[in-house]
């Protein structure tokens, strides 16, 4: 990963002061510019300083020599030979360099009078990322996070890659633990923070939904003084989080106290219409191009942005329906293959947003009354303790919902399969497959059985892939 300081160059003597490193150079470095930073040492080359990180499967400290010896003159790392240095080049040694890389950004961006609206939550960021961007850049020239780079790696980045011209910048925020958030909202040091929903992803980690809440809430901690803070008002563990040092605004489709609170949802040829009750006025006939209700709060919450950064109506309503989700990538994309209607969800799974999910393949259907609804469930990750339970209470939720057929791909989701039929849905309908590594199984058994206008909905946790059973699918009607 590489970016270009597209504001102004930093020395290494500004930068190691950022990290608190300790810089040491040879001739003149230290007062030469860096004007680009870049984490893989192929991409090294003068004026780019090159950061040092201890990955999973290689550590870039192994490179520090070779990146030197080639021309590069600036590295960060957390520790490295005396012998590798040359004539001419800084090194700053810091304890942690994937910290450093937040702490630069944090430094590069202090005096930046762009608007920074961050947002995290279990489900829904990316999407919620999206109508934000759409709905903010209709006034603001706007920045975001790119695909899903809302790490501790991705974000800063993105911020140090930004627009000399940005004015509004939307950034997203994962984690997998308590202190994630929390150093990302000090990196960033939002104006608005946005809080989607507090769900089940994590429990394998953080044991708790409590603690997933308390590892989400840490979004406050590098929040402005005088900000805004957007939750979710149809989640209990949110409320009480307010403060005297900020305002307070709660988005739902239930909560009436809200708000914000989005009513009369009605989808049709991949569109949704719906109202959105603004604590003393109603606006009607707002249009989204996806259907789902998770999608309808998701632009309810940016519309709650929009207002906040002093948009019209009519600017808010342009930005929400320029958005058309095509932009992210295996999420909800929906197109014919065949005789048939794919779903595409394969960018990642948690019980929420299977649940959303099987909303979303119910819509399609209800909309096409000679529709079969097909699913094909992978296995969900980091549920720890609960993934028995809540994999079967998926299978329950898929059968409730009256699913045509049910294909189950992973040894985990062999329990939606098992929730599925205990909830009553027949034994001959459901098709079990319990090994990853043989997606051919499960795409020869969806090609005995689907039919023509099937809607087919696919969705597993990333390290599922279950973007290779449609692969070899597509061969199949390539025949």
């Amino acid at each position: 990963m590489k970016v270009k300081l597209n504001i102004h160059g930093m020395s290494m003597r500004e930068i190691a002061q950022a990290c608190d490193g300790t810089l040491t150079y040879t001739g003149n470095t230290d007062k030469i510019m860096v004007n680009a930073i870049c984490t893989d040492s192929r991409e090294a080359d003068v004026g780019t300083l090159f950061i040092a990180l201890k990955g999973e499967k290689t550590d870039g400290h192994k490179y520090i020599g070779d990146v030197l010896k080639k021309g590069c003159r600036f590295v960060l790392c957390e520790d490295f030979a005396p012998s590798d240095l040359t004539s001419d080049c800084a090194v700053i040694r810091v304890c942690d360099s994937l910290r450093a890389i937040g702490d630069i950004a944090a430094a590069y961006r202090k005096d930046s009078y762009c608007k920074r609206i961050a947002i995290t939550g279990s489900v829904g960021k990316t999407t919620t990322k999206e109508y934000v961007a759409a709905v903010v850049g209709q006034k603001y020239k706007t920045s975001k996070t790119p695909g899903n780079h809302n790490s501790w790696l991705g974000m800063p980045m993105a911020m140090l890659g930004e627009d000399p011209e940005c004015e509004a910048s939307v950034l997203e925020m994962g984690m997998s633990a308590r202190g994630e958030i929390s150093h990302l909202s000090k990196t960033a040091k939002p104006d608005i923070a946005l809080i989607t929903n507090i769900g089940t992803a994590h429990l394998e980690i953080l044991k708790t939904r409590e603690n997933i809440c308390r590892a989400k809430a840490e979004i406050i901690d590098g929040l402005k003084e005088g900000g805004l803070l957007i939750l979710c008002g149809d989640e209990p563990l949110l409320r009480g989080l307010g403060s005297k040092n900020f305002s307070t605004v709660y988005v739902s489709l239930e909560n009436k106290d809200s708000d914000y609170r989005a009513t009369n949802i009605v989808s049709c040829d991949g569109q949704t219409v719906f109202d959105l009750i603004c604590r003393d006025k109603t606006v009607e006939k707002i249009k989204i191009n996806l259907i789902g209700n998770h999608n309808v709060i998701a632009a309810a919450f940016a519309y709650a942005v929009g207002e906040s950064l002093g948009l019209c109506e009519e600017e808010i309503r342009r930005g929400l329906l320029s958005f058309h989700g095509s932009e992210m990538s295996m999420r909800q994309n929906i197109y014919r293959l065949g005789d048939i209607t794919v779903v595409e969800d394969c960018y990642n799974a948690s019980p929420e947003s299977m649940r959303a999910a099987s909303s979303v393949l119910s819509q399609l259907c209800e909309a096409d009354p000679n529709s079969r609804s097909v699913a094909v469930l992978g296995d969900m990750r980091e549920l720890g303790e609960s993934s028995k339970l809540l994999h079967r209470q998926v299978g329950e939720y898929f059968a409730k919902n009256k699913t045509g057929l049910l294909f189950t791909f992973g040894k985990n989701a062999v329990d939606i399969a098992k929730g599925a039929i205990d909830a009553g849905m027949s034994e001959n309908a459901v098709f079990v497959n319990d090994d990853i590594e043989a997606p051919t199984l499960t795409a020869d058994m969806l090609k005995k059985e689907l039919r023509k206008g099937d809607i087919v909905l696919f969705k597993a946790s990333r390290a599922v892939a279950a973007e290779r059973i449609i692969e070899l699918i597509k061969n199949y009607n390539h025949r």
